[in-house]
Protein backbone atom coordinates (compact mmCIF):
# COMPACT_ATOMS: atom_id res chain seq x y z
CA UNK A 1 0.00 0.00 0.00
CA UNK A 2 1.60 3.27 -1.13
CA UNK A 3 1.85 6.08 1.42
CA UNK A 4 1.07 9.72 0.64
CA UNK A 5 3.94 12.24 0.38
CA UNK A 6 4.95 14.09 3.53
CA UNK A 7 5.06 17.46 1.81
CA UNK A 8 2.35 19.19 -0.23
CA UNK A 9 2.23 21.95 -2.81
CA UNK A 10 0.08 25.01 -2.08
CA UNK A 11 -2.14 26.57 -4.76
CA UNK A 12 0.37 29.40 -5.13
CA UNK A 13 3.16 27.00 -6.10
CA UNK A 14 5.00 26.96 -2.74
CA UNK A 15 5.89 23.73 -1.03
CA UNK A 16 4.17 23.68 2.30
CA UNK A 17 5.34 21.91 5.41
CA UNK A 18 3.68 18.64 6.39
CA UNK A 19 0.44 19.17 8.24
CA UNK A 20 -2.01 17.10 10.17
CA UNK A 21 -3.94 16.47 6.95
CA UNK A 22 -0.97 14.52 5.47
CA UNK A 23 -0.92 11.74 8.10
CA UNK A 24 -1.38 8.25 6.56
CA UNK A 25 -4.56 6.39 7.33
CA UNK A 26 -4.22 3.05 9.07
CA UNK A 27 -5.14 -0.07 7.14
CA UNK A 28 -7.95 -2.19 8.48
CA UNK A 29 -6.79 -4.76 11.04
CA UNK A 30 -3.31 -3.26 11.62
CA UNK A 31 -3.96 -2.01 15.14
CA UNK A 32 -4.99 -5.23 16.90
CA UNK A 33 -6.05 -8.75 16.55
CA UNK A 34 -9.76 -7.93 16.33
CA UNK A 35 -9.34 -4.93 13.99
CA UNK A 36 -11.78 -2.86 16.05
CA UNK A 37 -10.10 0.59 15.72
CA UNK A 38 -9.09 1.81 12.25
CA UNK A 39 -7.42 5.17 13.19
CA UNK A 40 -4.83 4.19 15.76
CA UNK A 41 -1.93 5.16 13.42
CA UNK A 42 -3.35 8.69 12.79
CA UNK A 43 -1.69 11.27 15.07
CA UNK A 44 -3.95 12.84 17.63
CA UNK A 45 -4.51 16.61 17.41
CA UNK A 46 -6.38 19.05 19.60
CA UNK A 47 -9.38 21.05 18.44
CA UNK A 48 -7.29 24.24 18.48
CA UNK A 49 -4.61 22.66 16.29
CA UNK A 50 -7.21 21.45 13.83
CA UNK A 51 -8.89 24.89 13.71
CA UNK A 52 -5.52 26.58 13.22
CA UNK A 53 -4.62 24.26 10.35
CA UNK A 54 -7.96 24.95 8.67
CA UNK A 55 -7.44 28.72 9.15
CA UNK A 56 -3.97 28.61 7.53
CA UNK A 57 -5.27 26.48 4.66
CA UNK A 58 -8.15 28.82 3.87
CA UNK A 59 -6.02 31.98 4.11
CA UNK A 60 -3.21 30.55 1.96
CA UNK A 61 -5.63 29.15 -0.61
CA UNK A 62 -7.80 32.22 -1.19
CA UNK A 63 -6.00 35.34 0.15
CA UNK A 64 -7.70 38.55 -1.04
CA UNK A 65 -11.08 38.14 -2.75
CA UNK A 66 -13.82 40.38 -4.14
CA UNK A 67 -17.29 39.21 -3.22
CA UNK A 68 -20.56 40.61 -4.52
CA UNK A 69 -23.65 40.16 -2.41
CA UNK A 70 -26.43 41.77 -0.41
CA UNK A 71 -25.84 43.13 3.11
CA UNK A 72 -27.91 41.18 5.61
CA UNK A 73 -28.41 41.27 9.38
CA UNK A 74 -26.64 44.65 9.76
CA UNK A 75 -27.39 46.42 13.06
CA UNK A 76 -24.84 49.23 12.91
CA UNK A 77 -21.32 49.30 14.35
CA UNK A 78 -20.64 47.47 17.61
CA UNK A 79 -19.71 49.36 20.78
CA UNK A 80 -16.10 48.43 20.03
CA UNK A 81 -16.31 50.17 16.64
CA UNK A 82 -16.26 46.96 14.59
CA UNK A 83 -19.14 46.03 12.29
CA UNK A 84 -20.56 42.51 11.92
CA UNK A 85 -23.04 41.42 9.25
CA UNK A 86 -23.49 38.90 6.43
CA UNK A 87 -23.26 38.87 2.63
CA UNK A 88 -25.78 36.72 0.84
CA UNK A 89 -27.18 35.93 -2.58
CA UNK A 90 -29.94 33.63 -3.70
CA UNK A 91 -27.98 30.47 -2.86
CA UNK A 92 -25.48 31.07 -0.04
CA UNK A 93 -24.45 33.29 2.86
CA UNK A 94 -21.09 34.28 4.36
CA UNK A 95 -20.30 36.10 7.59
CA UNK A 96 -18.45 39.40 7.26
CA UNK A 97 -16.58 41.63 9.69
CA UNK A 98 -15.18 45.16 9.25
CA UNK A 99 -12.57 46.25 11.76
CA UNK A 100 -12.88 49.69 13.31
CA UNK A 101 -9.94 51.23 11.43
CA UNK A 102 -11.27 50.08 8.05
CA UNK A 103 -14.85 51.09 8.95
CA UNK A 104 -13.80 54.70 9.71
CA UNK A 105 -12.04 54.99 6.31
CA UNK A 106 -14.96 53.64 4.26
CA UNK A 107 -16.61 56.16 1.96
CA UNK A 108 -19.73 54.00 1.65
CA UNK A 109 -21.00 52.47 4.88
CA UNK A 110 -22.95 49.17 4.80
CA UNK A 111 -26.73 49.34 5.01
CA UNK A 112 -29.35 46.62 5.35
CA UNK A 113 -30.38 45.23 1.93
CA UNK A 114 -27.64 47.12 0.05
CA UNK A 115 -25.92 45.24 -2.81
CA UNK A 116 -22.19 45.77 -2.54
CA UNK A 117 -18.84 44.52 -3.80
CA UNK A 118 -16.60 43.73 -0.80
CA UNK A 119 -12.82 43.35 -0.98
CA UNK A 120 -11.02 41.54 1.83
CA UNK A 121 -9.36 38.40 3.14
CA UNK A 122 -11.06 35.06 3.65
CA UNK A 123 -10.38 33.52 7.05
CA UNK A 124 -11.99 31.35 9.71
CA UNK A 125 -13.26 32.02 13.19
CA UNK A 126 -12.34 29.00 15.39
CA UNK A 127 -14.71 30.11 18.16
CA UNK A 128 -17.71 29.24 15.93
CA UNK A 129 -16.05 26.79 13.52
CA UNK A 130 -17.14 29.12 10.70
CA UNK A 131 -15.42 30.91 7.86
CA UNK A 132 -15.80 34.64 7.25
CA UNK A 133 -14.47 37.51 5.18
CA UNK A 134 -12.58 40.41 6.76
CA UNK A 135 -13.66 43.36 4.58
CA UNK A 136 -11.14 46.12 3.88
CA UNK A 137 -13.09 48.16 1.32
CA UNK A 138 -16.73 48.35 0.29
CA UNK A 139 -18.37 49.85 -2.77
CA UNK A 140 -21.90 49.72 -4.16
CA UNK A 141 -22.61 47.20 -6.86
CA UNK A 142 -23.25 49.70 -9.67
CA UNK A 143 -25.10 53.00 -10.00
CA UNK A 144 -28.45 51.28 -9.45
CA UNK A 145 -27.47 50.39 -5.91
CA UNK A 146 -26.48 54.00 -5.19
CA UNK A 147 -29.78 55.26 -6.57
CA UNK A 148 -31.68 52.74 -4.48
CA UNK A 149 -29.76 53.87 -1.39
CA UNK A 150 -30.48 57.54 -2.14
CA UNK A 151 -34.16 56.77 -2.64
CA UNK A 152 -34.35 54.85 0.63
CA UNK A 153 -32.70 57.72 2.52
CA UNK A 154 -34.98 60.24 0.82
CA UNK A 155 -38.07 58.34 1.98
CA UNK A 156 -36.72 58.05 5.53
CA UNK A 157 -35.82 61.74 5.81
CA UNK A 158 -39.15 62.75 4.25
CA UNK A 159 -40.97 60.63 6.83
CA UNK A 160 -39.10 62.50 9.57
CA UNK A 161 -40.28 65.82 8.12
CA UNK A 162 -36.83 67.13 7.14
CA UNK A 163 -38.07 68.03 3.63
CA UNK A 164 -41.24 69.75 4.82
CA UNK A 165 -41.73 73.09 2.96
CA UNK A 166 -42.87 74.74 6.19
CA UNK A 167 -39.33 74.35 7.58
CA UNK A 168 -37.75 76.37 4.77
CA UNK A 169 -36.83 80.00 5.51
CA UNK A 170 -36.59 83.02 3.21
CA UNK A 171 -33.15 84.41 2.39
CA UNK A 172 -32.25 87.90 3.66
CA UNK A 173 -32.59 90.59 0.99
CA UNK A 174 -29.08 91.99 1.42
CA UNK A 175 -26.87 89.82 3.69
CA UNK A 176 -23.89 91.53 5.32
CA UNK A 177 -21.81 88.31 5.56
CA UNK A 178 -22.05 85.24 3.31
CA UNK A 179 -20.59 81.90 4.41
CA UNK A 180 -19.36 79.49 1.71
CA UNK A 181 -18.58 75.80 2.25
CA UNK A 182 -16.57 74.47 -0.70
CA UNK A 183 -13.09 73.57 -1.88
CA UNK A 184 -10.61 76.49 -1.69
CA UNK A 185 -8.77 75.40 -4.86
CA UNK A 186 -11.62 74.80 -7.29
CA UNK A 187 -13.30 77.11 -9.77
CA UNK A 188 -16.49 77.19 -7.69
CA UNK A 189 -15.22 79.66 -5.09
CA UNK A 190 -13.80 81.92 -7.81
CA UNK A 191 -17.13 81.96 -9.66
CA UNK A 192 -19.02 82.79 -6.46
CA UNK A 193 -16.63 85.60 -5.48
CA UNK A 194 -16.63 87.03 -9.01
CA UNK A 195 -20.45 87.00 -9.22
CA UNK A 196 -20.88 88.59 -5.75
CA UNK A 197 -18.31 91.29 -6.61
CA UNK A 198 -20.08 92.09 -9.89
CA UNK A 199 -23.57 92.22 -8.38
CA UNK A 200 -23.09 93.68 -4.89
CA UNK A 201 -19.78 93.35 -2.99
CA UNK A 202 -20.31 91.62 0.34
CA UNK A 203 -18.01 90.06 2.91
CA UNK A 204 -17.49 86.32 2.20
CA UNK A 205 -16.24 83.77 4.75
CA UNK A 206 -14.84 80.55 3.23
CA UNK A 207 -14.73 77.30 5.20
CA UNK A 208 -12.39 75.08 3.15
CA UNK A 209 -13.46 71.43 2.83
CA UNK A 210 -13.00 68.48 0.57
CA UNK A 211 -16.00 68.03 -1.68
CA UNK A 212 -15.12 64.55 -2.95
CA UNK A 213 -13.57 61.38 -1.58
CA UNK A 214 -13.18 59.84 1.87
CA UNK A 215 -13.99 62.15 4.75
CA UNK A 216 -15.60 64.82 2.57
CA UNK A 217 -19.06 64.35 4.12
CA UNK A 218 -17.71 64.71 7.67
CA UNK A 219 -15.84 67.90 6.72
CA UNK A 220 -18.92 69.44 5.09
CA UNK A 221 -21.07 68.57 8.13
CA UNK A 222 -18.47 70.08 10.50
CA UNK A 223 -18.31 73.24 8.37
CA UNK A 224 -22.10 73.73 8.49
CA UNK A 225 -22.22 73.18 12.24
CA UNK A 226 -19.17 75.42 12.70
CA UNK A 227 -20.81 78.35 10.90
CA UNK A 228 -24.01 77.76 12.87
CA UNK A 229 -22.06 77.82 16.16
CA UNK A 230 -20.68 81.35 15.55
CA UNK A 231 -22.16 83.94 17.90
CA UNK A 232 -23.47 87.34 16.73
CA UNK A 233 -21.07 90.12 17.58
CA UNK A 234 -18.13 87.76 18.05
CA UNK A 235 -14.58 88.13 16.75
CA UNK A 236 -15.61 86.24 13.62
CA UNK A 237 -18.94 87.56 12.26
CA UNK A 238 -21.86 85.17 11.97
CA UNK A 239 -23.01 84.71 8.34
CA UNK A 240 -26.50 85.79 7.35
CA UNK A 241 -26.72 83.06 4.69
CA UNK A 242 -24.73 79.87 3.87
CA UNK A 243 -23.83 78.49 0.43
CA UNK A 244 -22.78 74.82 0.15
CA UNK A 245 -21.33 74.54 -3.35
CA UNK A 246 -19.57 72.05 -5.60
CA UNK A 247 -19.11 71.63 -9.34
CA UNK A 248 -20.74 68.94 -11.40
CA UNK A 249 -19.79 65.28 -11.43
CA UNK A 250 -21.04 61.72 -11.37
CA UNK A 251 -23.23 60.24 -8.69
CA UNK A 252 -20.20 58.79 -6.99
CA UNK A 253 -18.48 62.20 -6.98
CA UNK A 254 -21.53 63.86 -5.39
CA UNK A 255 -22.11 61.02 -2.92
CA UNK A 256 -20.82 62.96 0.08
CA UNK A 257 -23.78 65.38 -0.20
CA UNK A 258 -26.17 62.44 0.23
CA UNK A 259 -24.55 61.44 3.53
CA UNK A 260 -26.77 61.41 6.61
CA UNK A 261 -24.33 63.55 8.62
CA UNK A 262 -24.55 66.37 6.03
CA UNK A 263 -28.36 66.14 5.89
CA UNK A 264 -28.68 66.26 9.69
CA UNK A 265 -26.30 69.21 9.94
CA UNK A 266 -28.23 71.15 7.25
CA UNK A 267 -31.56 70.37 8.96
CA UNK A 268 -30.25 71.61 12.32
CA UNK A 269 -28.65 74.76 10.89
CA UNK A 270 -30.34 77.99 12.01
CA UNK A 271 -28.81 80.05 9.20
CA UNK A 272 -30.67 80.06 5.84
CA UNK A 273 -28.82 77.59 3.60
CA UNK A 274 -28.51 77.51 -0.19
CA UNK A 275 -27.54 74.24 -1.90
CA UNK A 276 -25.48 74.66 -5.08
CA UNK A 277 -24.14 71.16 -5.74
CA UNK A 278 -23.49 70.09 -9.32
CA UNK A 279 -25.20 71.31 -12.43
CA UNK A 280 -28.90 71.99 -12.90
CA UNK A 281 -29.61 68.33 -13.74
CA UNK A 282 -27.76 67.02 -10.67
CA UNK A 283 -29.85 66.40 -7.57
CA UNK A 284 -28.71 65.41 -4.07
CA UNK A 285 -30.50 64.98 -0.75
CA UNK A 286 -28.96 68.27 0.39
CA UNK A 287 -31.07 70.05 -2.25
CA UNK A 288 -34.25 68.76 -0.56
CA UNK A 289 -33.33 69.78 2.98
CA UNK A 290 -31.79 73.19 2.07
CA UNK A 291 -33.90 76.34 2.31
CA UNK A 292 -33.23 77.07 -1.38
CA UNK A 293 -31.66 75.13 -4.25
CA UNK A 294 -29.54 76.91 -6.84
CA UNK A 295 -28.96 75.30 -10.24
CA UNK A 296 -25.24 76.21 -10.17
CA UNK A 297 -22.80 77.84 -7.71
CA UNK A 298 -22.98 81.04 -9.81
CA UNK A 299 -26.77 80.94 -9.53
CA UNK A 300 -26.42 80.62 -5.75
CA UNK A 301 -24.43 83.86 -5.64
CA UNK A 302 -27.10 85.56 -7.77
CA UNK A 303 -29.84 84.35 -5.42
CA UNK A 304 -28.02 85.66 -2.33
CA UNK A 305 -27.29 89.26 -3.43
CA UNK A 306 -29.14 91.65 -5.74
CA UNK A 307 -27.54 93.76 -8.53
CA UNK A 308 -26.24 97.00 -7.08
CA UNK A 309 -26.76 99.00 -10.29
CA UNK A 310 -30.36 97.79 -10.55
CA UNK A 311 -30.92 98.78 -6.92
CA UNK A 312 -29.49 102.25 -7.64
CA UNK A 313 -31.77 102.69 -10.65
CA UNK A 314 -34.71 101.47 -8.63
CA UNK A 315 -33.86 103.87 -5.81
CA UNK A 316 -33.69 106.80 -8.25
CA UNK A 317 -37.03 105.82 -9.73
CA UNK A 318 -38.57 105.47 -6.29
CA UNK A 319 -37.09 108.86 -5.27
CA UNK A 320 -38.67 110.58 -8.27
CA UNK A 321 -42.00 108.92 -7.54
CA UNK A 322 -41.69 109.94 -3.88
CA UNK A 323 -41.03 113.63 -4.82
CA UNK A 324 -43.98 113.76 -7.20
CA UNK A 325 -46.21 112.14 -4.61
CA UNK A 326 -45.14 114.68 -1.97
CA UNK A 327 -45.91 117.60 -4.33
CA UNK A 328 -49.34 116.16 -5.06
CA UNK A 329 -49.92 115.66 -1.35
CA UNK A 330 -48.99 119.31 -0.52
CA UNK A 331 -51.22 120.72 -3.31
CA UNK A 332 -54.13 118.60 -2.12
CA UNK A 333 -53.66 119.77 1.48
CA UNK A 334 -53.51 123.45 0.34
CA UNK A 335 -56.77 123.07 -1.63
CA UNK A 336 -58.46 121.39 1.35
CA UNK A 337 -57.34 124.25 3.62
CA UNK A 338 -58.81 126.88 1.28
CA UNK A 339 -62.14 125.04 1.12
CA UNK A 340 -62.27 124.69 4.89
CA UNK A 341 -61.48 128.40 5.39
CA UNK A 342 -64.33 129.43 3.07
CA UNK A 343 -66.79 127.21 4.95
CA UNK A 344 -65.89 128.60 8.44
CA UNK A 345 -68.05 131.53 9.90
CA UNK A 346 -66.59 134.94 10.87
CA UNK A 347 -65.36 135.82 14.40
CA UNK A 348 -68.26 138.19 15.11
CA UNK A 349 -70.79 135.51 14.25
CA UNK A 350 -69.02 133.05 16.57
CA UNK A 351 -69.13 135.58 19.51
CA UNK A 352 -72.72 136.82 19.08
CA UNK A 353 -74.49 134.04 20.97
CA UNK A 354 -72.02 133.90 23.88
CA UNK A 355 -72.26 137.73 24.27
CA UNK A 356 -76.07 137.52 24.44
CA UNK A 357 -75.97 134.75 27.06
CA UNK A 358 -73.55 136.89 29.13
CA UNK A 359 -75.90 139.89 29.11
CA UNK A 360 -78.88 137.82 30.28
CA UNK A 361 -76.82 136.31 33.09
CA UNK A 362 -75.70 139.78 34.29
CA UNK A 363 -79.35 140.93 34.42
CA UNK A 364 -80.54 137.91 36.46
CA UNK A 365 -77.59 137.92 38.90
CA UNK A 366 -78.86 140.49 41.62
CA UNK A 367 -82.25 138.77 42.12
CA UNK A 368 -80.55 135.39 42.23
CA UNK A 369 -78.14 136.67 44.91
CA UNK A 370 -81.05 137.92 47.09
CA UNK A 371 -82.91 134.62 46.79
CA UNK A 372 -79.79 132.73 47.73
CA UNK A 373 -79.15 134.90 50.82
CA UNK A 374 -82.76 134.43 52.03
CA UNK A 375 -82.56 130.66 51.61
CA UNK A 376 -79.29 130.49 53.54
CA UNK A 377 -80.74 132.68 56.33
CA UNK A 378 -83.65 130.26 56.80
CA UNK A 379 -81.28 127.33 56.87
CA UNK A 380 -79.19 128.98 59.60
CA UNK A 381 -82.31 129.58 61.75
CA UNK A 382 -83.37 125.94 61.51
CA UNK A 383 -79.90 124.78 62.41
CA UNK A 384 -79.81 127.16 65.40
CA UNK A 385 -83.05 125.74 66.85
CA UNK A 386 -81.72 122.23 66.47
CA UNK A 387 -78.45 123.22 68.16
CA UNK A 388 -80.35 124.76 71.12
CA UNK A 389 -82.17 121.48 71.67
CA UNK A 390 -78.77 119.69 71.70
CA UNK A 391 -77.10 122.14 74.14
CA UNK A 392 -75.11 120.62 77.10
CA UNK A 393 -77.56 121.93 79.72
CA UNK A 394 -80.58 120.37 78.01
CA UNK A 395 -78.75 117.10 77.48
CA UNK A 396 -77.63 117.03 81.19
CA UNK A 397 -81.20 117.64 82.40
CA UNK A 398 -82.51 114.76 80.28
CA UNK A 399 -79.72 112.51 81.52
CA UNK A 400 -80.50 113.40 85.19
CA UNK A 401 -84.14 112.44 84.69
CA UNK A 402 -83.16 109.09 83.17
CA UNK A 403 -80.74 108.41 86.05
CA UNK A 404 -83.37 109.06 88.73
CA UNK A 405 -85.81 106.71 87.02
CA UNK A 406 -83.15 104.03 86.71
CA UNK A 407 -82.21 104.42 90.39
CA UNK A 408 -85.80 103.81 91.52
CA UNK A 409 -86.09 100.76 89.25
CA UNK A 410 -82.77 99.42 90.53
CA UNK A 411 -83.88 99.62 94.21
CA UNK A 412 -87.08 97.71 93.47
CA UNK A 413 -85.27 95.13 91.40
CA UNK A 414 -82.61 94.54 94.07
CA UNK A 415 -85.24 93.89 96.75
CA UNK A 416 -87.15 91.45 94.55
CA UNK A 417 -83.95 89.66 93.58
CA UNK A 418 -82.84 89.36 97.24
CA UNK A 419 -86.21 87.82 98.27
CA UNK A 420 -86.04 85.30 95.43
CA UNK A 421 -82.49 84.20 96.27
CA UNK A 422 -83.36 83.81 99.97
CA UNK A 423 -86.28 81.52 99.05
CA UNK A 424 -84.05 79.39 96.74
CA UNK A 425 -81.37 79.08 99.44
CA UNK A 426 -83.95 77.90 102.01
CA UNK A 427 -85.23 75.26 99.61
CA UNK A 428 -81.70 74.07 98.76
CA UNK A 429 -80.77 73.86 102.46
CA UNK A 430 -83.80 71.67 103.15
CA UNK A 431 -82.99 69.35 100.27
CA UNK A 432 -79.30 69.19 101.24
CA UNK A 433 -80.12 68.12 104.82
CA UNK A 434 -82.35 65.32 103.60
CA UNK A 435 -79.70 64.17 101.09
CA UNK A 436 -76.93 64.14 103.70
CA UNK A 437 -78.99 61.96 106.02
CA UNK A 438 -79.69 59.49 103.19
CA UNK A 439 -76.00 59.38 102.18
CA UNK A 440 -74.94 58.68 105.75
CA UNK A 441 -77.36 55.76 106.01
CA UNK A 442 -76.14 54.32 102.69
CA UNK A 443 -72.50 54.68 103.79
CA UNK A 444 -73.18 52.78 107.00
CA UNK A 445 -74.86 49.97 105.04
CA UNK A 446 -71.94 49.78 102.56
CA UNK A 447 -69.39 49.63 105.38
CA UNK A 448 -71.24 46.76 107.00
CA UNK A 449 -71.39 44.81 103.72
CA UNK A 450 -67.68 45.41 103.04
CA UNK A 451 -66.76 44.19 106.51
CA UNK A 452 -68.73 41.00 105.95
CA UNK A 453 -66.94 40.38 102.58
CA UNK A 454 -63.53 40.97 104.15
CA UNK A 455 -64.29 38.50 106.91
CA UNK A 456 -65.36 35.85 104.34
CA UNK A 457 -62.25 36.46 102.20
CA UNK A 458 -59.97 36.25 105.25
CA UNK A 459 -61.53 32.91 106.16
CA UNK A 460 -60.94 31.58 102.56
CA UNK A 461 -57.41 32.99 102.14
CA UNK A 462 -55.73 30.76 104.75
CA UNK A 463 -56.79 27.38 103.22
CA UNK A 464 -56.16 28.67 99.63
CA UNK A 465 -52.58 29.76 100.45
CA UNK A 466 -51.85 26.42 102.11
CA UNK A 467 -53.25 24.53 99.09
CA UNK A 468 -51.19 26.63 96.64
CA UNK A 469 -48.01 25.99 98.62
CA UNK A 470 -48.69 22.27 98.63
CA UNK A 471 -49.17 22.26 94.82
CA UNK A 472 -45.95 24.23 94.19
CA UNK A 473 -44.04 21.89 96.53
CA UNK A 474 -45.34 18.83 94.63
CA UNK A 475 -44.44 20.46 91.24
CA UNK A 476 -40.89 21.23 92.42
CA UNK A 477 -40.49 17.63 93.57
CA UNK A 478 -41.68 16.30 90.19
CA UNK A 479 -39.32 18.64 88.28
CA UNK A 480 -36.39 17.56 90.49
CA UNK A 481 -37.24 13.91 89.83
CA UNK A 482 -37.52 14.61 86.05
CA UNK A 483 -34.17 16.45 86.09
CA UNK A 484 -32.49 13.51 87.81
CA UNK A 485 -33.98 11.14 85.25
CA UNK A 486 -33.16 13.10 82.05
CA UNK A 487 -29.78 14.62 83.04
CA UNK A 488 -26.57 13.12 81.77
CA UNK A 489 -25.36 12.52 85.37
CA UNK A 490 -27.93 9.77 85.77
CA UNK A 491 -26.71 8.21 82.51
CA UNK A 492 -23.12 8.27 83.85
CA UNK A 493 -24.39 6.61 87.02
CA UNK A 494 -25.61 3.65 84.93
CA UNK A 495 -22.09 2.86 83.70
CA UNK A 496 -21.59 5.22 80.70
CA UNK A 497 -18.87 7.81 80.14
CA UNK A 498 -18.90 11.26 78.43
CA UNK A 499 -16.03 11.94 75.98
CA UNK A 500 -14.68 15.53 75.77
CA UNK A 501 -11.92 17.01 73.59
CA UNK A 502 -8.93 19.00 74.83
CA UNK A 503 -11.09 22.17 74.95
CA UNK A 504 -13.66 20.44 77.15
CA UNK A 505 -16.34 20.25 74.45
CA UNK A 506 -18.37 17.00 74.20
CA UNK A 507 -17.68 14.74 71.19
CA UNK A 508 -20.74 13.27 69.49
CA UNK A 509 -19.09 11.20 66.73
CA UNK A 510 -15.87 9.31 66.14
CA UNK A 511 -15.21 11.32 62.92
CA UNK A 512 -13.96 14.27 64.95
CA UNK A 513 -11.19 12.25 66.73
CA UNK A 514 -7.72 12.16 65.18
CA UNK A 515 -4.91 9.81 66.24
CA UNK A 516 -2.97 11.16 69.20
CA UNK A 517 -5.72 13.55 70.28
CA UNK A 518 -6.00 14.32 73.98
CA UNK A 519 -9.42 13.32 75.32
CA UNK A 520 -11.16 13.39 78.67
CA UNK A 521 -13.55 10.65 79.90
CA UNK A 522 -16.04 11.81 82.49
CA UNK A 523 -17.51 9.05 84.73
CA UNK A 524 -20.05 9.34 87.50
CA UNK A 525 -17.31 9.51 90.15
CA UNK A 526 -14.64 11.57 88.28
CA UNK A 527 -12.70 12.42 85.08
CA UNK A 528 -9.83 10.50 83.39
CA UNK A 529 -7.46 11.94 80.68
CA UNK A 530 -6.75 9.57 77.75
CA UNK A 531 -5.06 9.68 74.31
CA UNK A 532 -6.71 8.40 71.09
CA UNK A 533 -4.78 5.53 69.44
CA UNK A 534 -6.56 5.63 66.10
CA UNK A 535 -9.09 7.50 64.00
CA UNK A 536 -12.59 6.43 63.07
CA UNK A 537 -11.29 4.33 60.16
CA UNK A 538 -9.27 1.90 62.30
CA UNK A 539 -7.28 1.64 65.51
CA UNK A 540 -3.64 2.53 65.86
CA UNK A 541 -0.78 1.15 67.89
CA UNK A 542 -0.45 -2.55 68.66
CA UNK A 543 -2.87 -4.97 67.10
CA UNK A 544 -5.70 -5.98 69.40
CA UNK A 545 -5.44 -9.30 71.15
CA UNK A 546 -8.16 -11.76 71.86
CA UNK A 547 -8.29 -10.83 75.55
CA UNK A 548 -8.40 -7.03 75.13
CA UNK A 549 -11.26 -5.15 73.39
CA UNK A 550 -10.56 -3.32 70.15
CA UNK A 551 -9.74 0.35 70.62
CA UNK A 552 -11.99 1.28 67.71
CA UNK A 553 -14.99 -0.42 69.29
CA UNK A 554 -14.35 1.26 72.61
CA UNK A 555 -13.83 4.64 70.93
CA UNK A 556 -16.98 4.37 68.87
CA UNK A 557 -19.03 3.44 71.90
CA UNK A 558 -17.69 6.28 73.96
CA UNK A 559 -18.10 8.86 71.13
CA UNK A 560 -21.60 7.92 70.06
CA UNK A 561 -22.87 7.57 73.66
CA UNK A 562 -25.79 5.33 72.77
CA UNK A 563 -28.89 5.38 74.86
CA UNK A 564 -28.49 2.53 77.44
CA UNK A 565 -30.94 -0.26 77.59
CA UNK A 566 -32.91 -0.78 80.74
CA UNK A 567 -30.86 -2.49 83.43
CA UNK A 568 -32.00 -5.78 84.83
CA UNK A 569 -33.91 -5.54 88.00
CA UNK A 570 -36.36 -2.95 89.17
CA UNK A 571 -35.33 0.68 88.65
CA UNK A 572 -37.24 3.48 90.36
CA UNK A 573 -37.38 5.88 87.40
CA UNK A 574 -40.45 7.80 88.46
CA UNK A 575 -43.24 9.37 86.46
CA UNK A 576 -42.16 12.01 83.92
CA UNK A 577 -45.57 13.64 83.86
Amino acid sequence: MASRPSARTSPRGRTAAPSIFDAPAAAPGEDGEDGGSRLSNTPEVSVSELSGALKRTVEERFGHVRVRGEVSNYRGPHSSGHAYFSLKDEGARIDAVVWRTSFSRMRVKPEEGMEVVATGKLTTFPGKSAYQIVIESLEPAGVGALMAMVEERRRRFAAEGLFDPSRKRALPFLPAVIGVVTSPTGAVIRDILHRITDRFPRRVLLWPVRVQGDGSAEEVARAIRGFDALLPGGRLPRPDVLIVARGGGSLEDLWGFNDEAVIRAAADCRIPLVSAVGHETDWTLLDHVADLRAPTPTGAAELCVPVRAELAVGLDRLGARHGAAMLRRVEGARDALRSTARALPSGADLLALPRQRLDRAATALPSALRRGADARRLTVARVGSRLAAQSPGARLARAAERLSGLDARLGRSAKVLSDRRRQRLDAVAARLGTALQGRAALARQANAASRQRLDALAARMGPAAALANDRRRERVARLAQLLGTLGYKSVLGRGYALVRDAAGQPLRSAAGVSPGARLGLEFADGTVAVEALGGPGGGGGAPPTAKSPKPRAATVRAAKAPVPRAAKGPVNQGNLF
